[in-house]
């Protein structure tokens, strides 16, 4: 049986990782192979990591920046426990992983990766989550799969999180598309970028959690200890949730009798430590879920739960994109936060036609995957 190795960040506490890197796993092992992703970890180039700080904090708006100040005292504040739960919380998402995804028994790095590496596997697959985001992966070339041959490199459906490339990666990240075997990407802004760069046309592929279906997804799924058993309203915001986001979501809860759920948020002791499994229940058993989420989108289309997409907030460019050509893609851009007169569209959501469109793209997807790995 031919071997496929996976390159993906192995994030240890975020939700869209973990179950994104456990989707592409199941569908190539459906299409008849062994999966291993092979864990990494950056040595990051302090001057790169210096100077994504300093980019995030110059596009903070003024509230923003007192937001992200106030946690930051409240975090030194509240040090030990904060260590305590995001120790816990790794814990819970480590079991996961242990549980549903295959990792190699070795670790490389951006400096260090064994010869033998490239003869180990038939194929190597990067991708979905933002492995080409220069301020997440320090403008490594591990996650351009440069030390396998060319004919072993596929990148399925990775995001840029970015609208452009600075200048300093631009040669870089020029070369490195310009080698890969086969190419395509999660959002249209990526599709932009790959076409400055090389001149080429590339798919635009659904994330692979869509991939799987909600049977799939709840056959994994546990109930939380702690869930409510009446009706709530579920929050997830891995950025910065305003006064403004704030006061809408109180106020559909009021209205509508919900009790109000924050998952992602490190003040909420107990929900903090959810792990990915009670994270898709949460999701599927929500009256509404109001997040800033890609993945959180994603899992409200599957599960056909009433669901606002807010803008993330917190200074990094155009986070929006990837949620705007999801939206686009499944015709639900009436669910942007913007779009929505919380009074009387906020539980009116069409899913009708949202099978049809999944349909499409899970062909277009598996034809994708089926031609880069020579599948008959």
């Amino acid at each position: 049986m031919k071997k496929i190795g996976l390159i993906t960040f192995n994030d240890y506490l975020n939700y869209g990782n973990r179950l994104q890197n456990y989707a592409l796993q199941e569908v190539v092992k459906y299409l008849g192979f062994e999966v291993e992703t092979i864990k990494i970890i950056l040595e990051a180039n302090v001057n790169n990591d210096i100077r994504s700080r300093l980019t995030r904090i110059r596009n903070l708006s003024f509230e923003e920046f007192s937001s992200k100040l106030l946690n930051k005292i409240w975090r030194i504040a509240h040090k030990k426990r904060i260590n305590y739960n995001i120790a816990l919380r790794k814990e819970l998402f480590k079991k996961f992983t242990d549980n549903f995804i295959i990792e190699s028994n070795y670790i490389i790095t951006n400096n260090n990766i064994p010869d033998e590496l490239n003869d180990a596997y038939d194929f190597f697959i990067t991708g979905s989550d933002q492995v080409w985001n220069p301020n997440y992966n320090y403008g490594s070339s591990v996650y351009f799969l440069t030390f396998a041959s060319k004919h072993k490199r596929i990148a399925y459906a990775p995001s840029f999180g970015v609208s452009h490339i600075a200048p300093e990666y631009t040669n870089k990240y020029k070369m490195w598309l310009s080698e890969m075997y086969r190419l395509s990407v999660r959002e249209e802004d990526g599709a932009k970028i790959i076409k400055e760069l090389t001149g080429m046309d590339v798919p635009v592929l659904i994330d692979p959690t869509l991939l799987l279906t909600k049977e799939k997804w709840l056959s994994i799924a546990k109930e939380a200890k702690n869930k409510p058993k009446q009706n709530y309203l579920l929050t997830y915001f891995l950025g910065v949730m305003t006064k403004k986001y704030n006061k809408q979501i109180k106020n559909i809860a009021k209205k509508n009798k919900l009790k109000i759920i924050n998952l992602g948020n490190i003040r909420d002791w107990k929900t903090y430590i959810t792990d990915p499994s009670e994270f898709i229940d949460y999701i599927n058993s929500c009256s509404i879920f109001c997040t800033d989420s890609f993945h959180g989108v994603v899992f409200s289309i599957l599960f056909e739960k009433p669901f606002i997409a807010f803008e993330r907030k917190g200074g990094t460019f155009s986070m929006i994109s990837r949620i705007d050509t999801l939206l686009k893609k499944f015709n639900l851009e009436s669910r942007k936060a913007e779009n929505i007169k919380l009074n009387k569209d906020v539980f009116d959501v069409n899913f009708s036609h949202v099978p049809q469109v999944l349909e499409l793209e899970r062909k277009k997807a598996f034809n994708y995957l089926k031609e880069s790995l020579n599948v008959i």
